[in-house]
């Protein structure tokens, strides 16, 4: 990856591998040509809402190879699209709170359509099971709910790693408390409406960290709100050790398994990775974080 591509991502090292070889460089040709164009990084989230939702409607249709490789072309170009956004913000410094929020929505909305779809495939692939209907659904929502906390999990390290980076590149590393004082300056609107549902994010991905909570109130303690280098260095160190363990939860690692069960017709394999496998792998990062932060000082 050359420097240019480089300067506009967060950083290299939170990049998976196919985000670096792949993804970010498609995504920086498009946001430069964009840069000057007028368009803003949320009219692109939006955009992406709209493509990646017609993933789901195409793996709707019962099985064709046709279908199936226009799913998996619509959610490929959608997640262009969400790398598009990012690197187009920080080209043009155009950046808002309702940005990042709808950023995170937008993949929540892509998963809706397909996980519809697959409840509907799954349930025709089983209809001679008695209580197929209640069972797909009562399955989707329990994959839903593990998806979010994954997503939430990963989200959460990544951004924390920015933050011990430098202030500027963590900027978006923030406690529920701080959250909860914005929110109370906010006039109602849109901006506060949605700050409510990441206010929720938020807290349920301290709740899932007591010993990362902790180390964070140690080292205010201690230091302020300015982190010596050193300290920063010797965490990252720690931190950058566990990126290939949470690359497994993020959405590339998750569409290759995805898009295998499209083309071999066997969606419902894919509820069974997101809950069992998935959710150890969670398990087992928020285990090796939690240990090092039990120490770190």
């Amino acid at each position: 990856m050359n420097a240019e591509i480089e300067s506009s991502l967060k950083s290299i090292e939170t990049e998976n591998y196919l985000d670096r070889v792949f993804y970010r460089p498609i995504g920086y040709v498009i946001a430069k040509a964009l840069s000057k164009t007028g368009i803003t990084p949320n009219m692109v989230t939006i955009l992406s809402i709209f493509v990646g939702s017609g993933a789901g409607i195409c793996f709707f249709f019962p099985y064709s190879l046709k279908y199936a490789l226009l799913g998996i072309m619509f959610l490929v170009v959608a997640n262009i699209l969400d790398c598009v956004d990012g690197q187009l913000a920080r080209m043009t410094g155009i950046k808002s709170e309702i940005g990042r929020i709808l950023d995170g929505f937008a993949g929540d909305v892509w998963y809706f359509f397909i996980y519809l779809a697959f409840i509907y495939r799954s349930i025709n692939y089983f209809e001679s099971v008695p209580y197929i209907t209640v069972i797909m659904w009562a399955v989707a929502l329990w994959t839903a709910y593990n998806h979010i906390n994954q997503a939430g999990i990963i989200d959460y390290y990544k951004t924390l790693h920015l933050f011990f980076i430098s202030k500027e590149k963590g900027k978006e590393f923030e406690s529920a408390e701080n959250i909860k004082l914005r929110m109370a300056q906010m006039p109602k609107g849109v901006n506060k409406f949605f700050s409510w549902f990441y206010l929720s994010y938020t807290k349920n991905q301290e709740r899932q960290t007591p010993e990362l909570q902790k180390m964070l109130k140690r080292l205010k303690e201690k230091y302020g709100n300015d982190l010596p280098e050193e300290v920063r260095i010797a965490f990252r160190a720690k931190s950058v050790k566990l990126m290939p363990l949470l690359d497994m939860l993020s959405f590339n690692a998750r569409t290759i398994f995805l898009f295998a069960t499209v083309l071999l017709n066997v969606v419902w394999v894919y509820f069974i990775w997101e809950i069992v496998v998935l959710t150890i792998i969670k398990k087992i990062a928020i285990k090796k974080h939690e240990n090092f932060c039990k120490t770190f000082e």
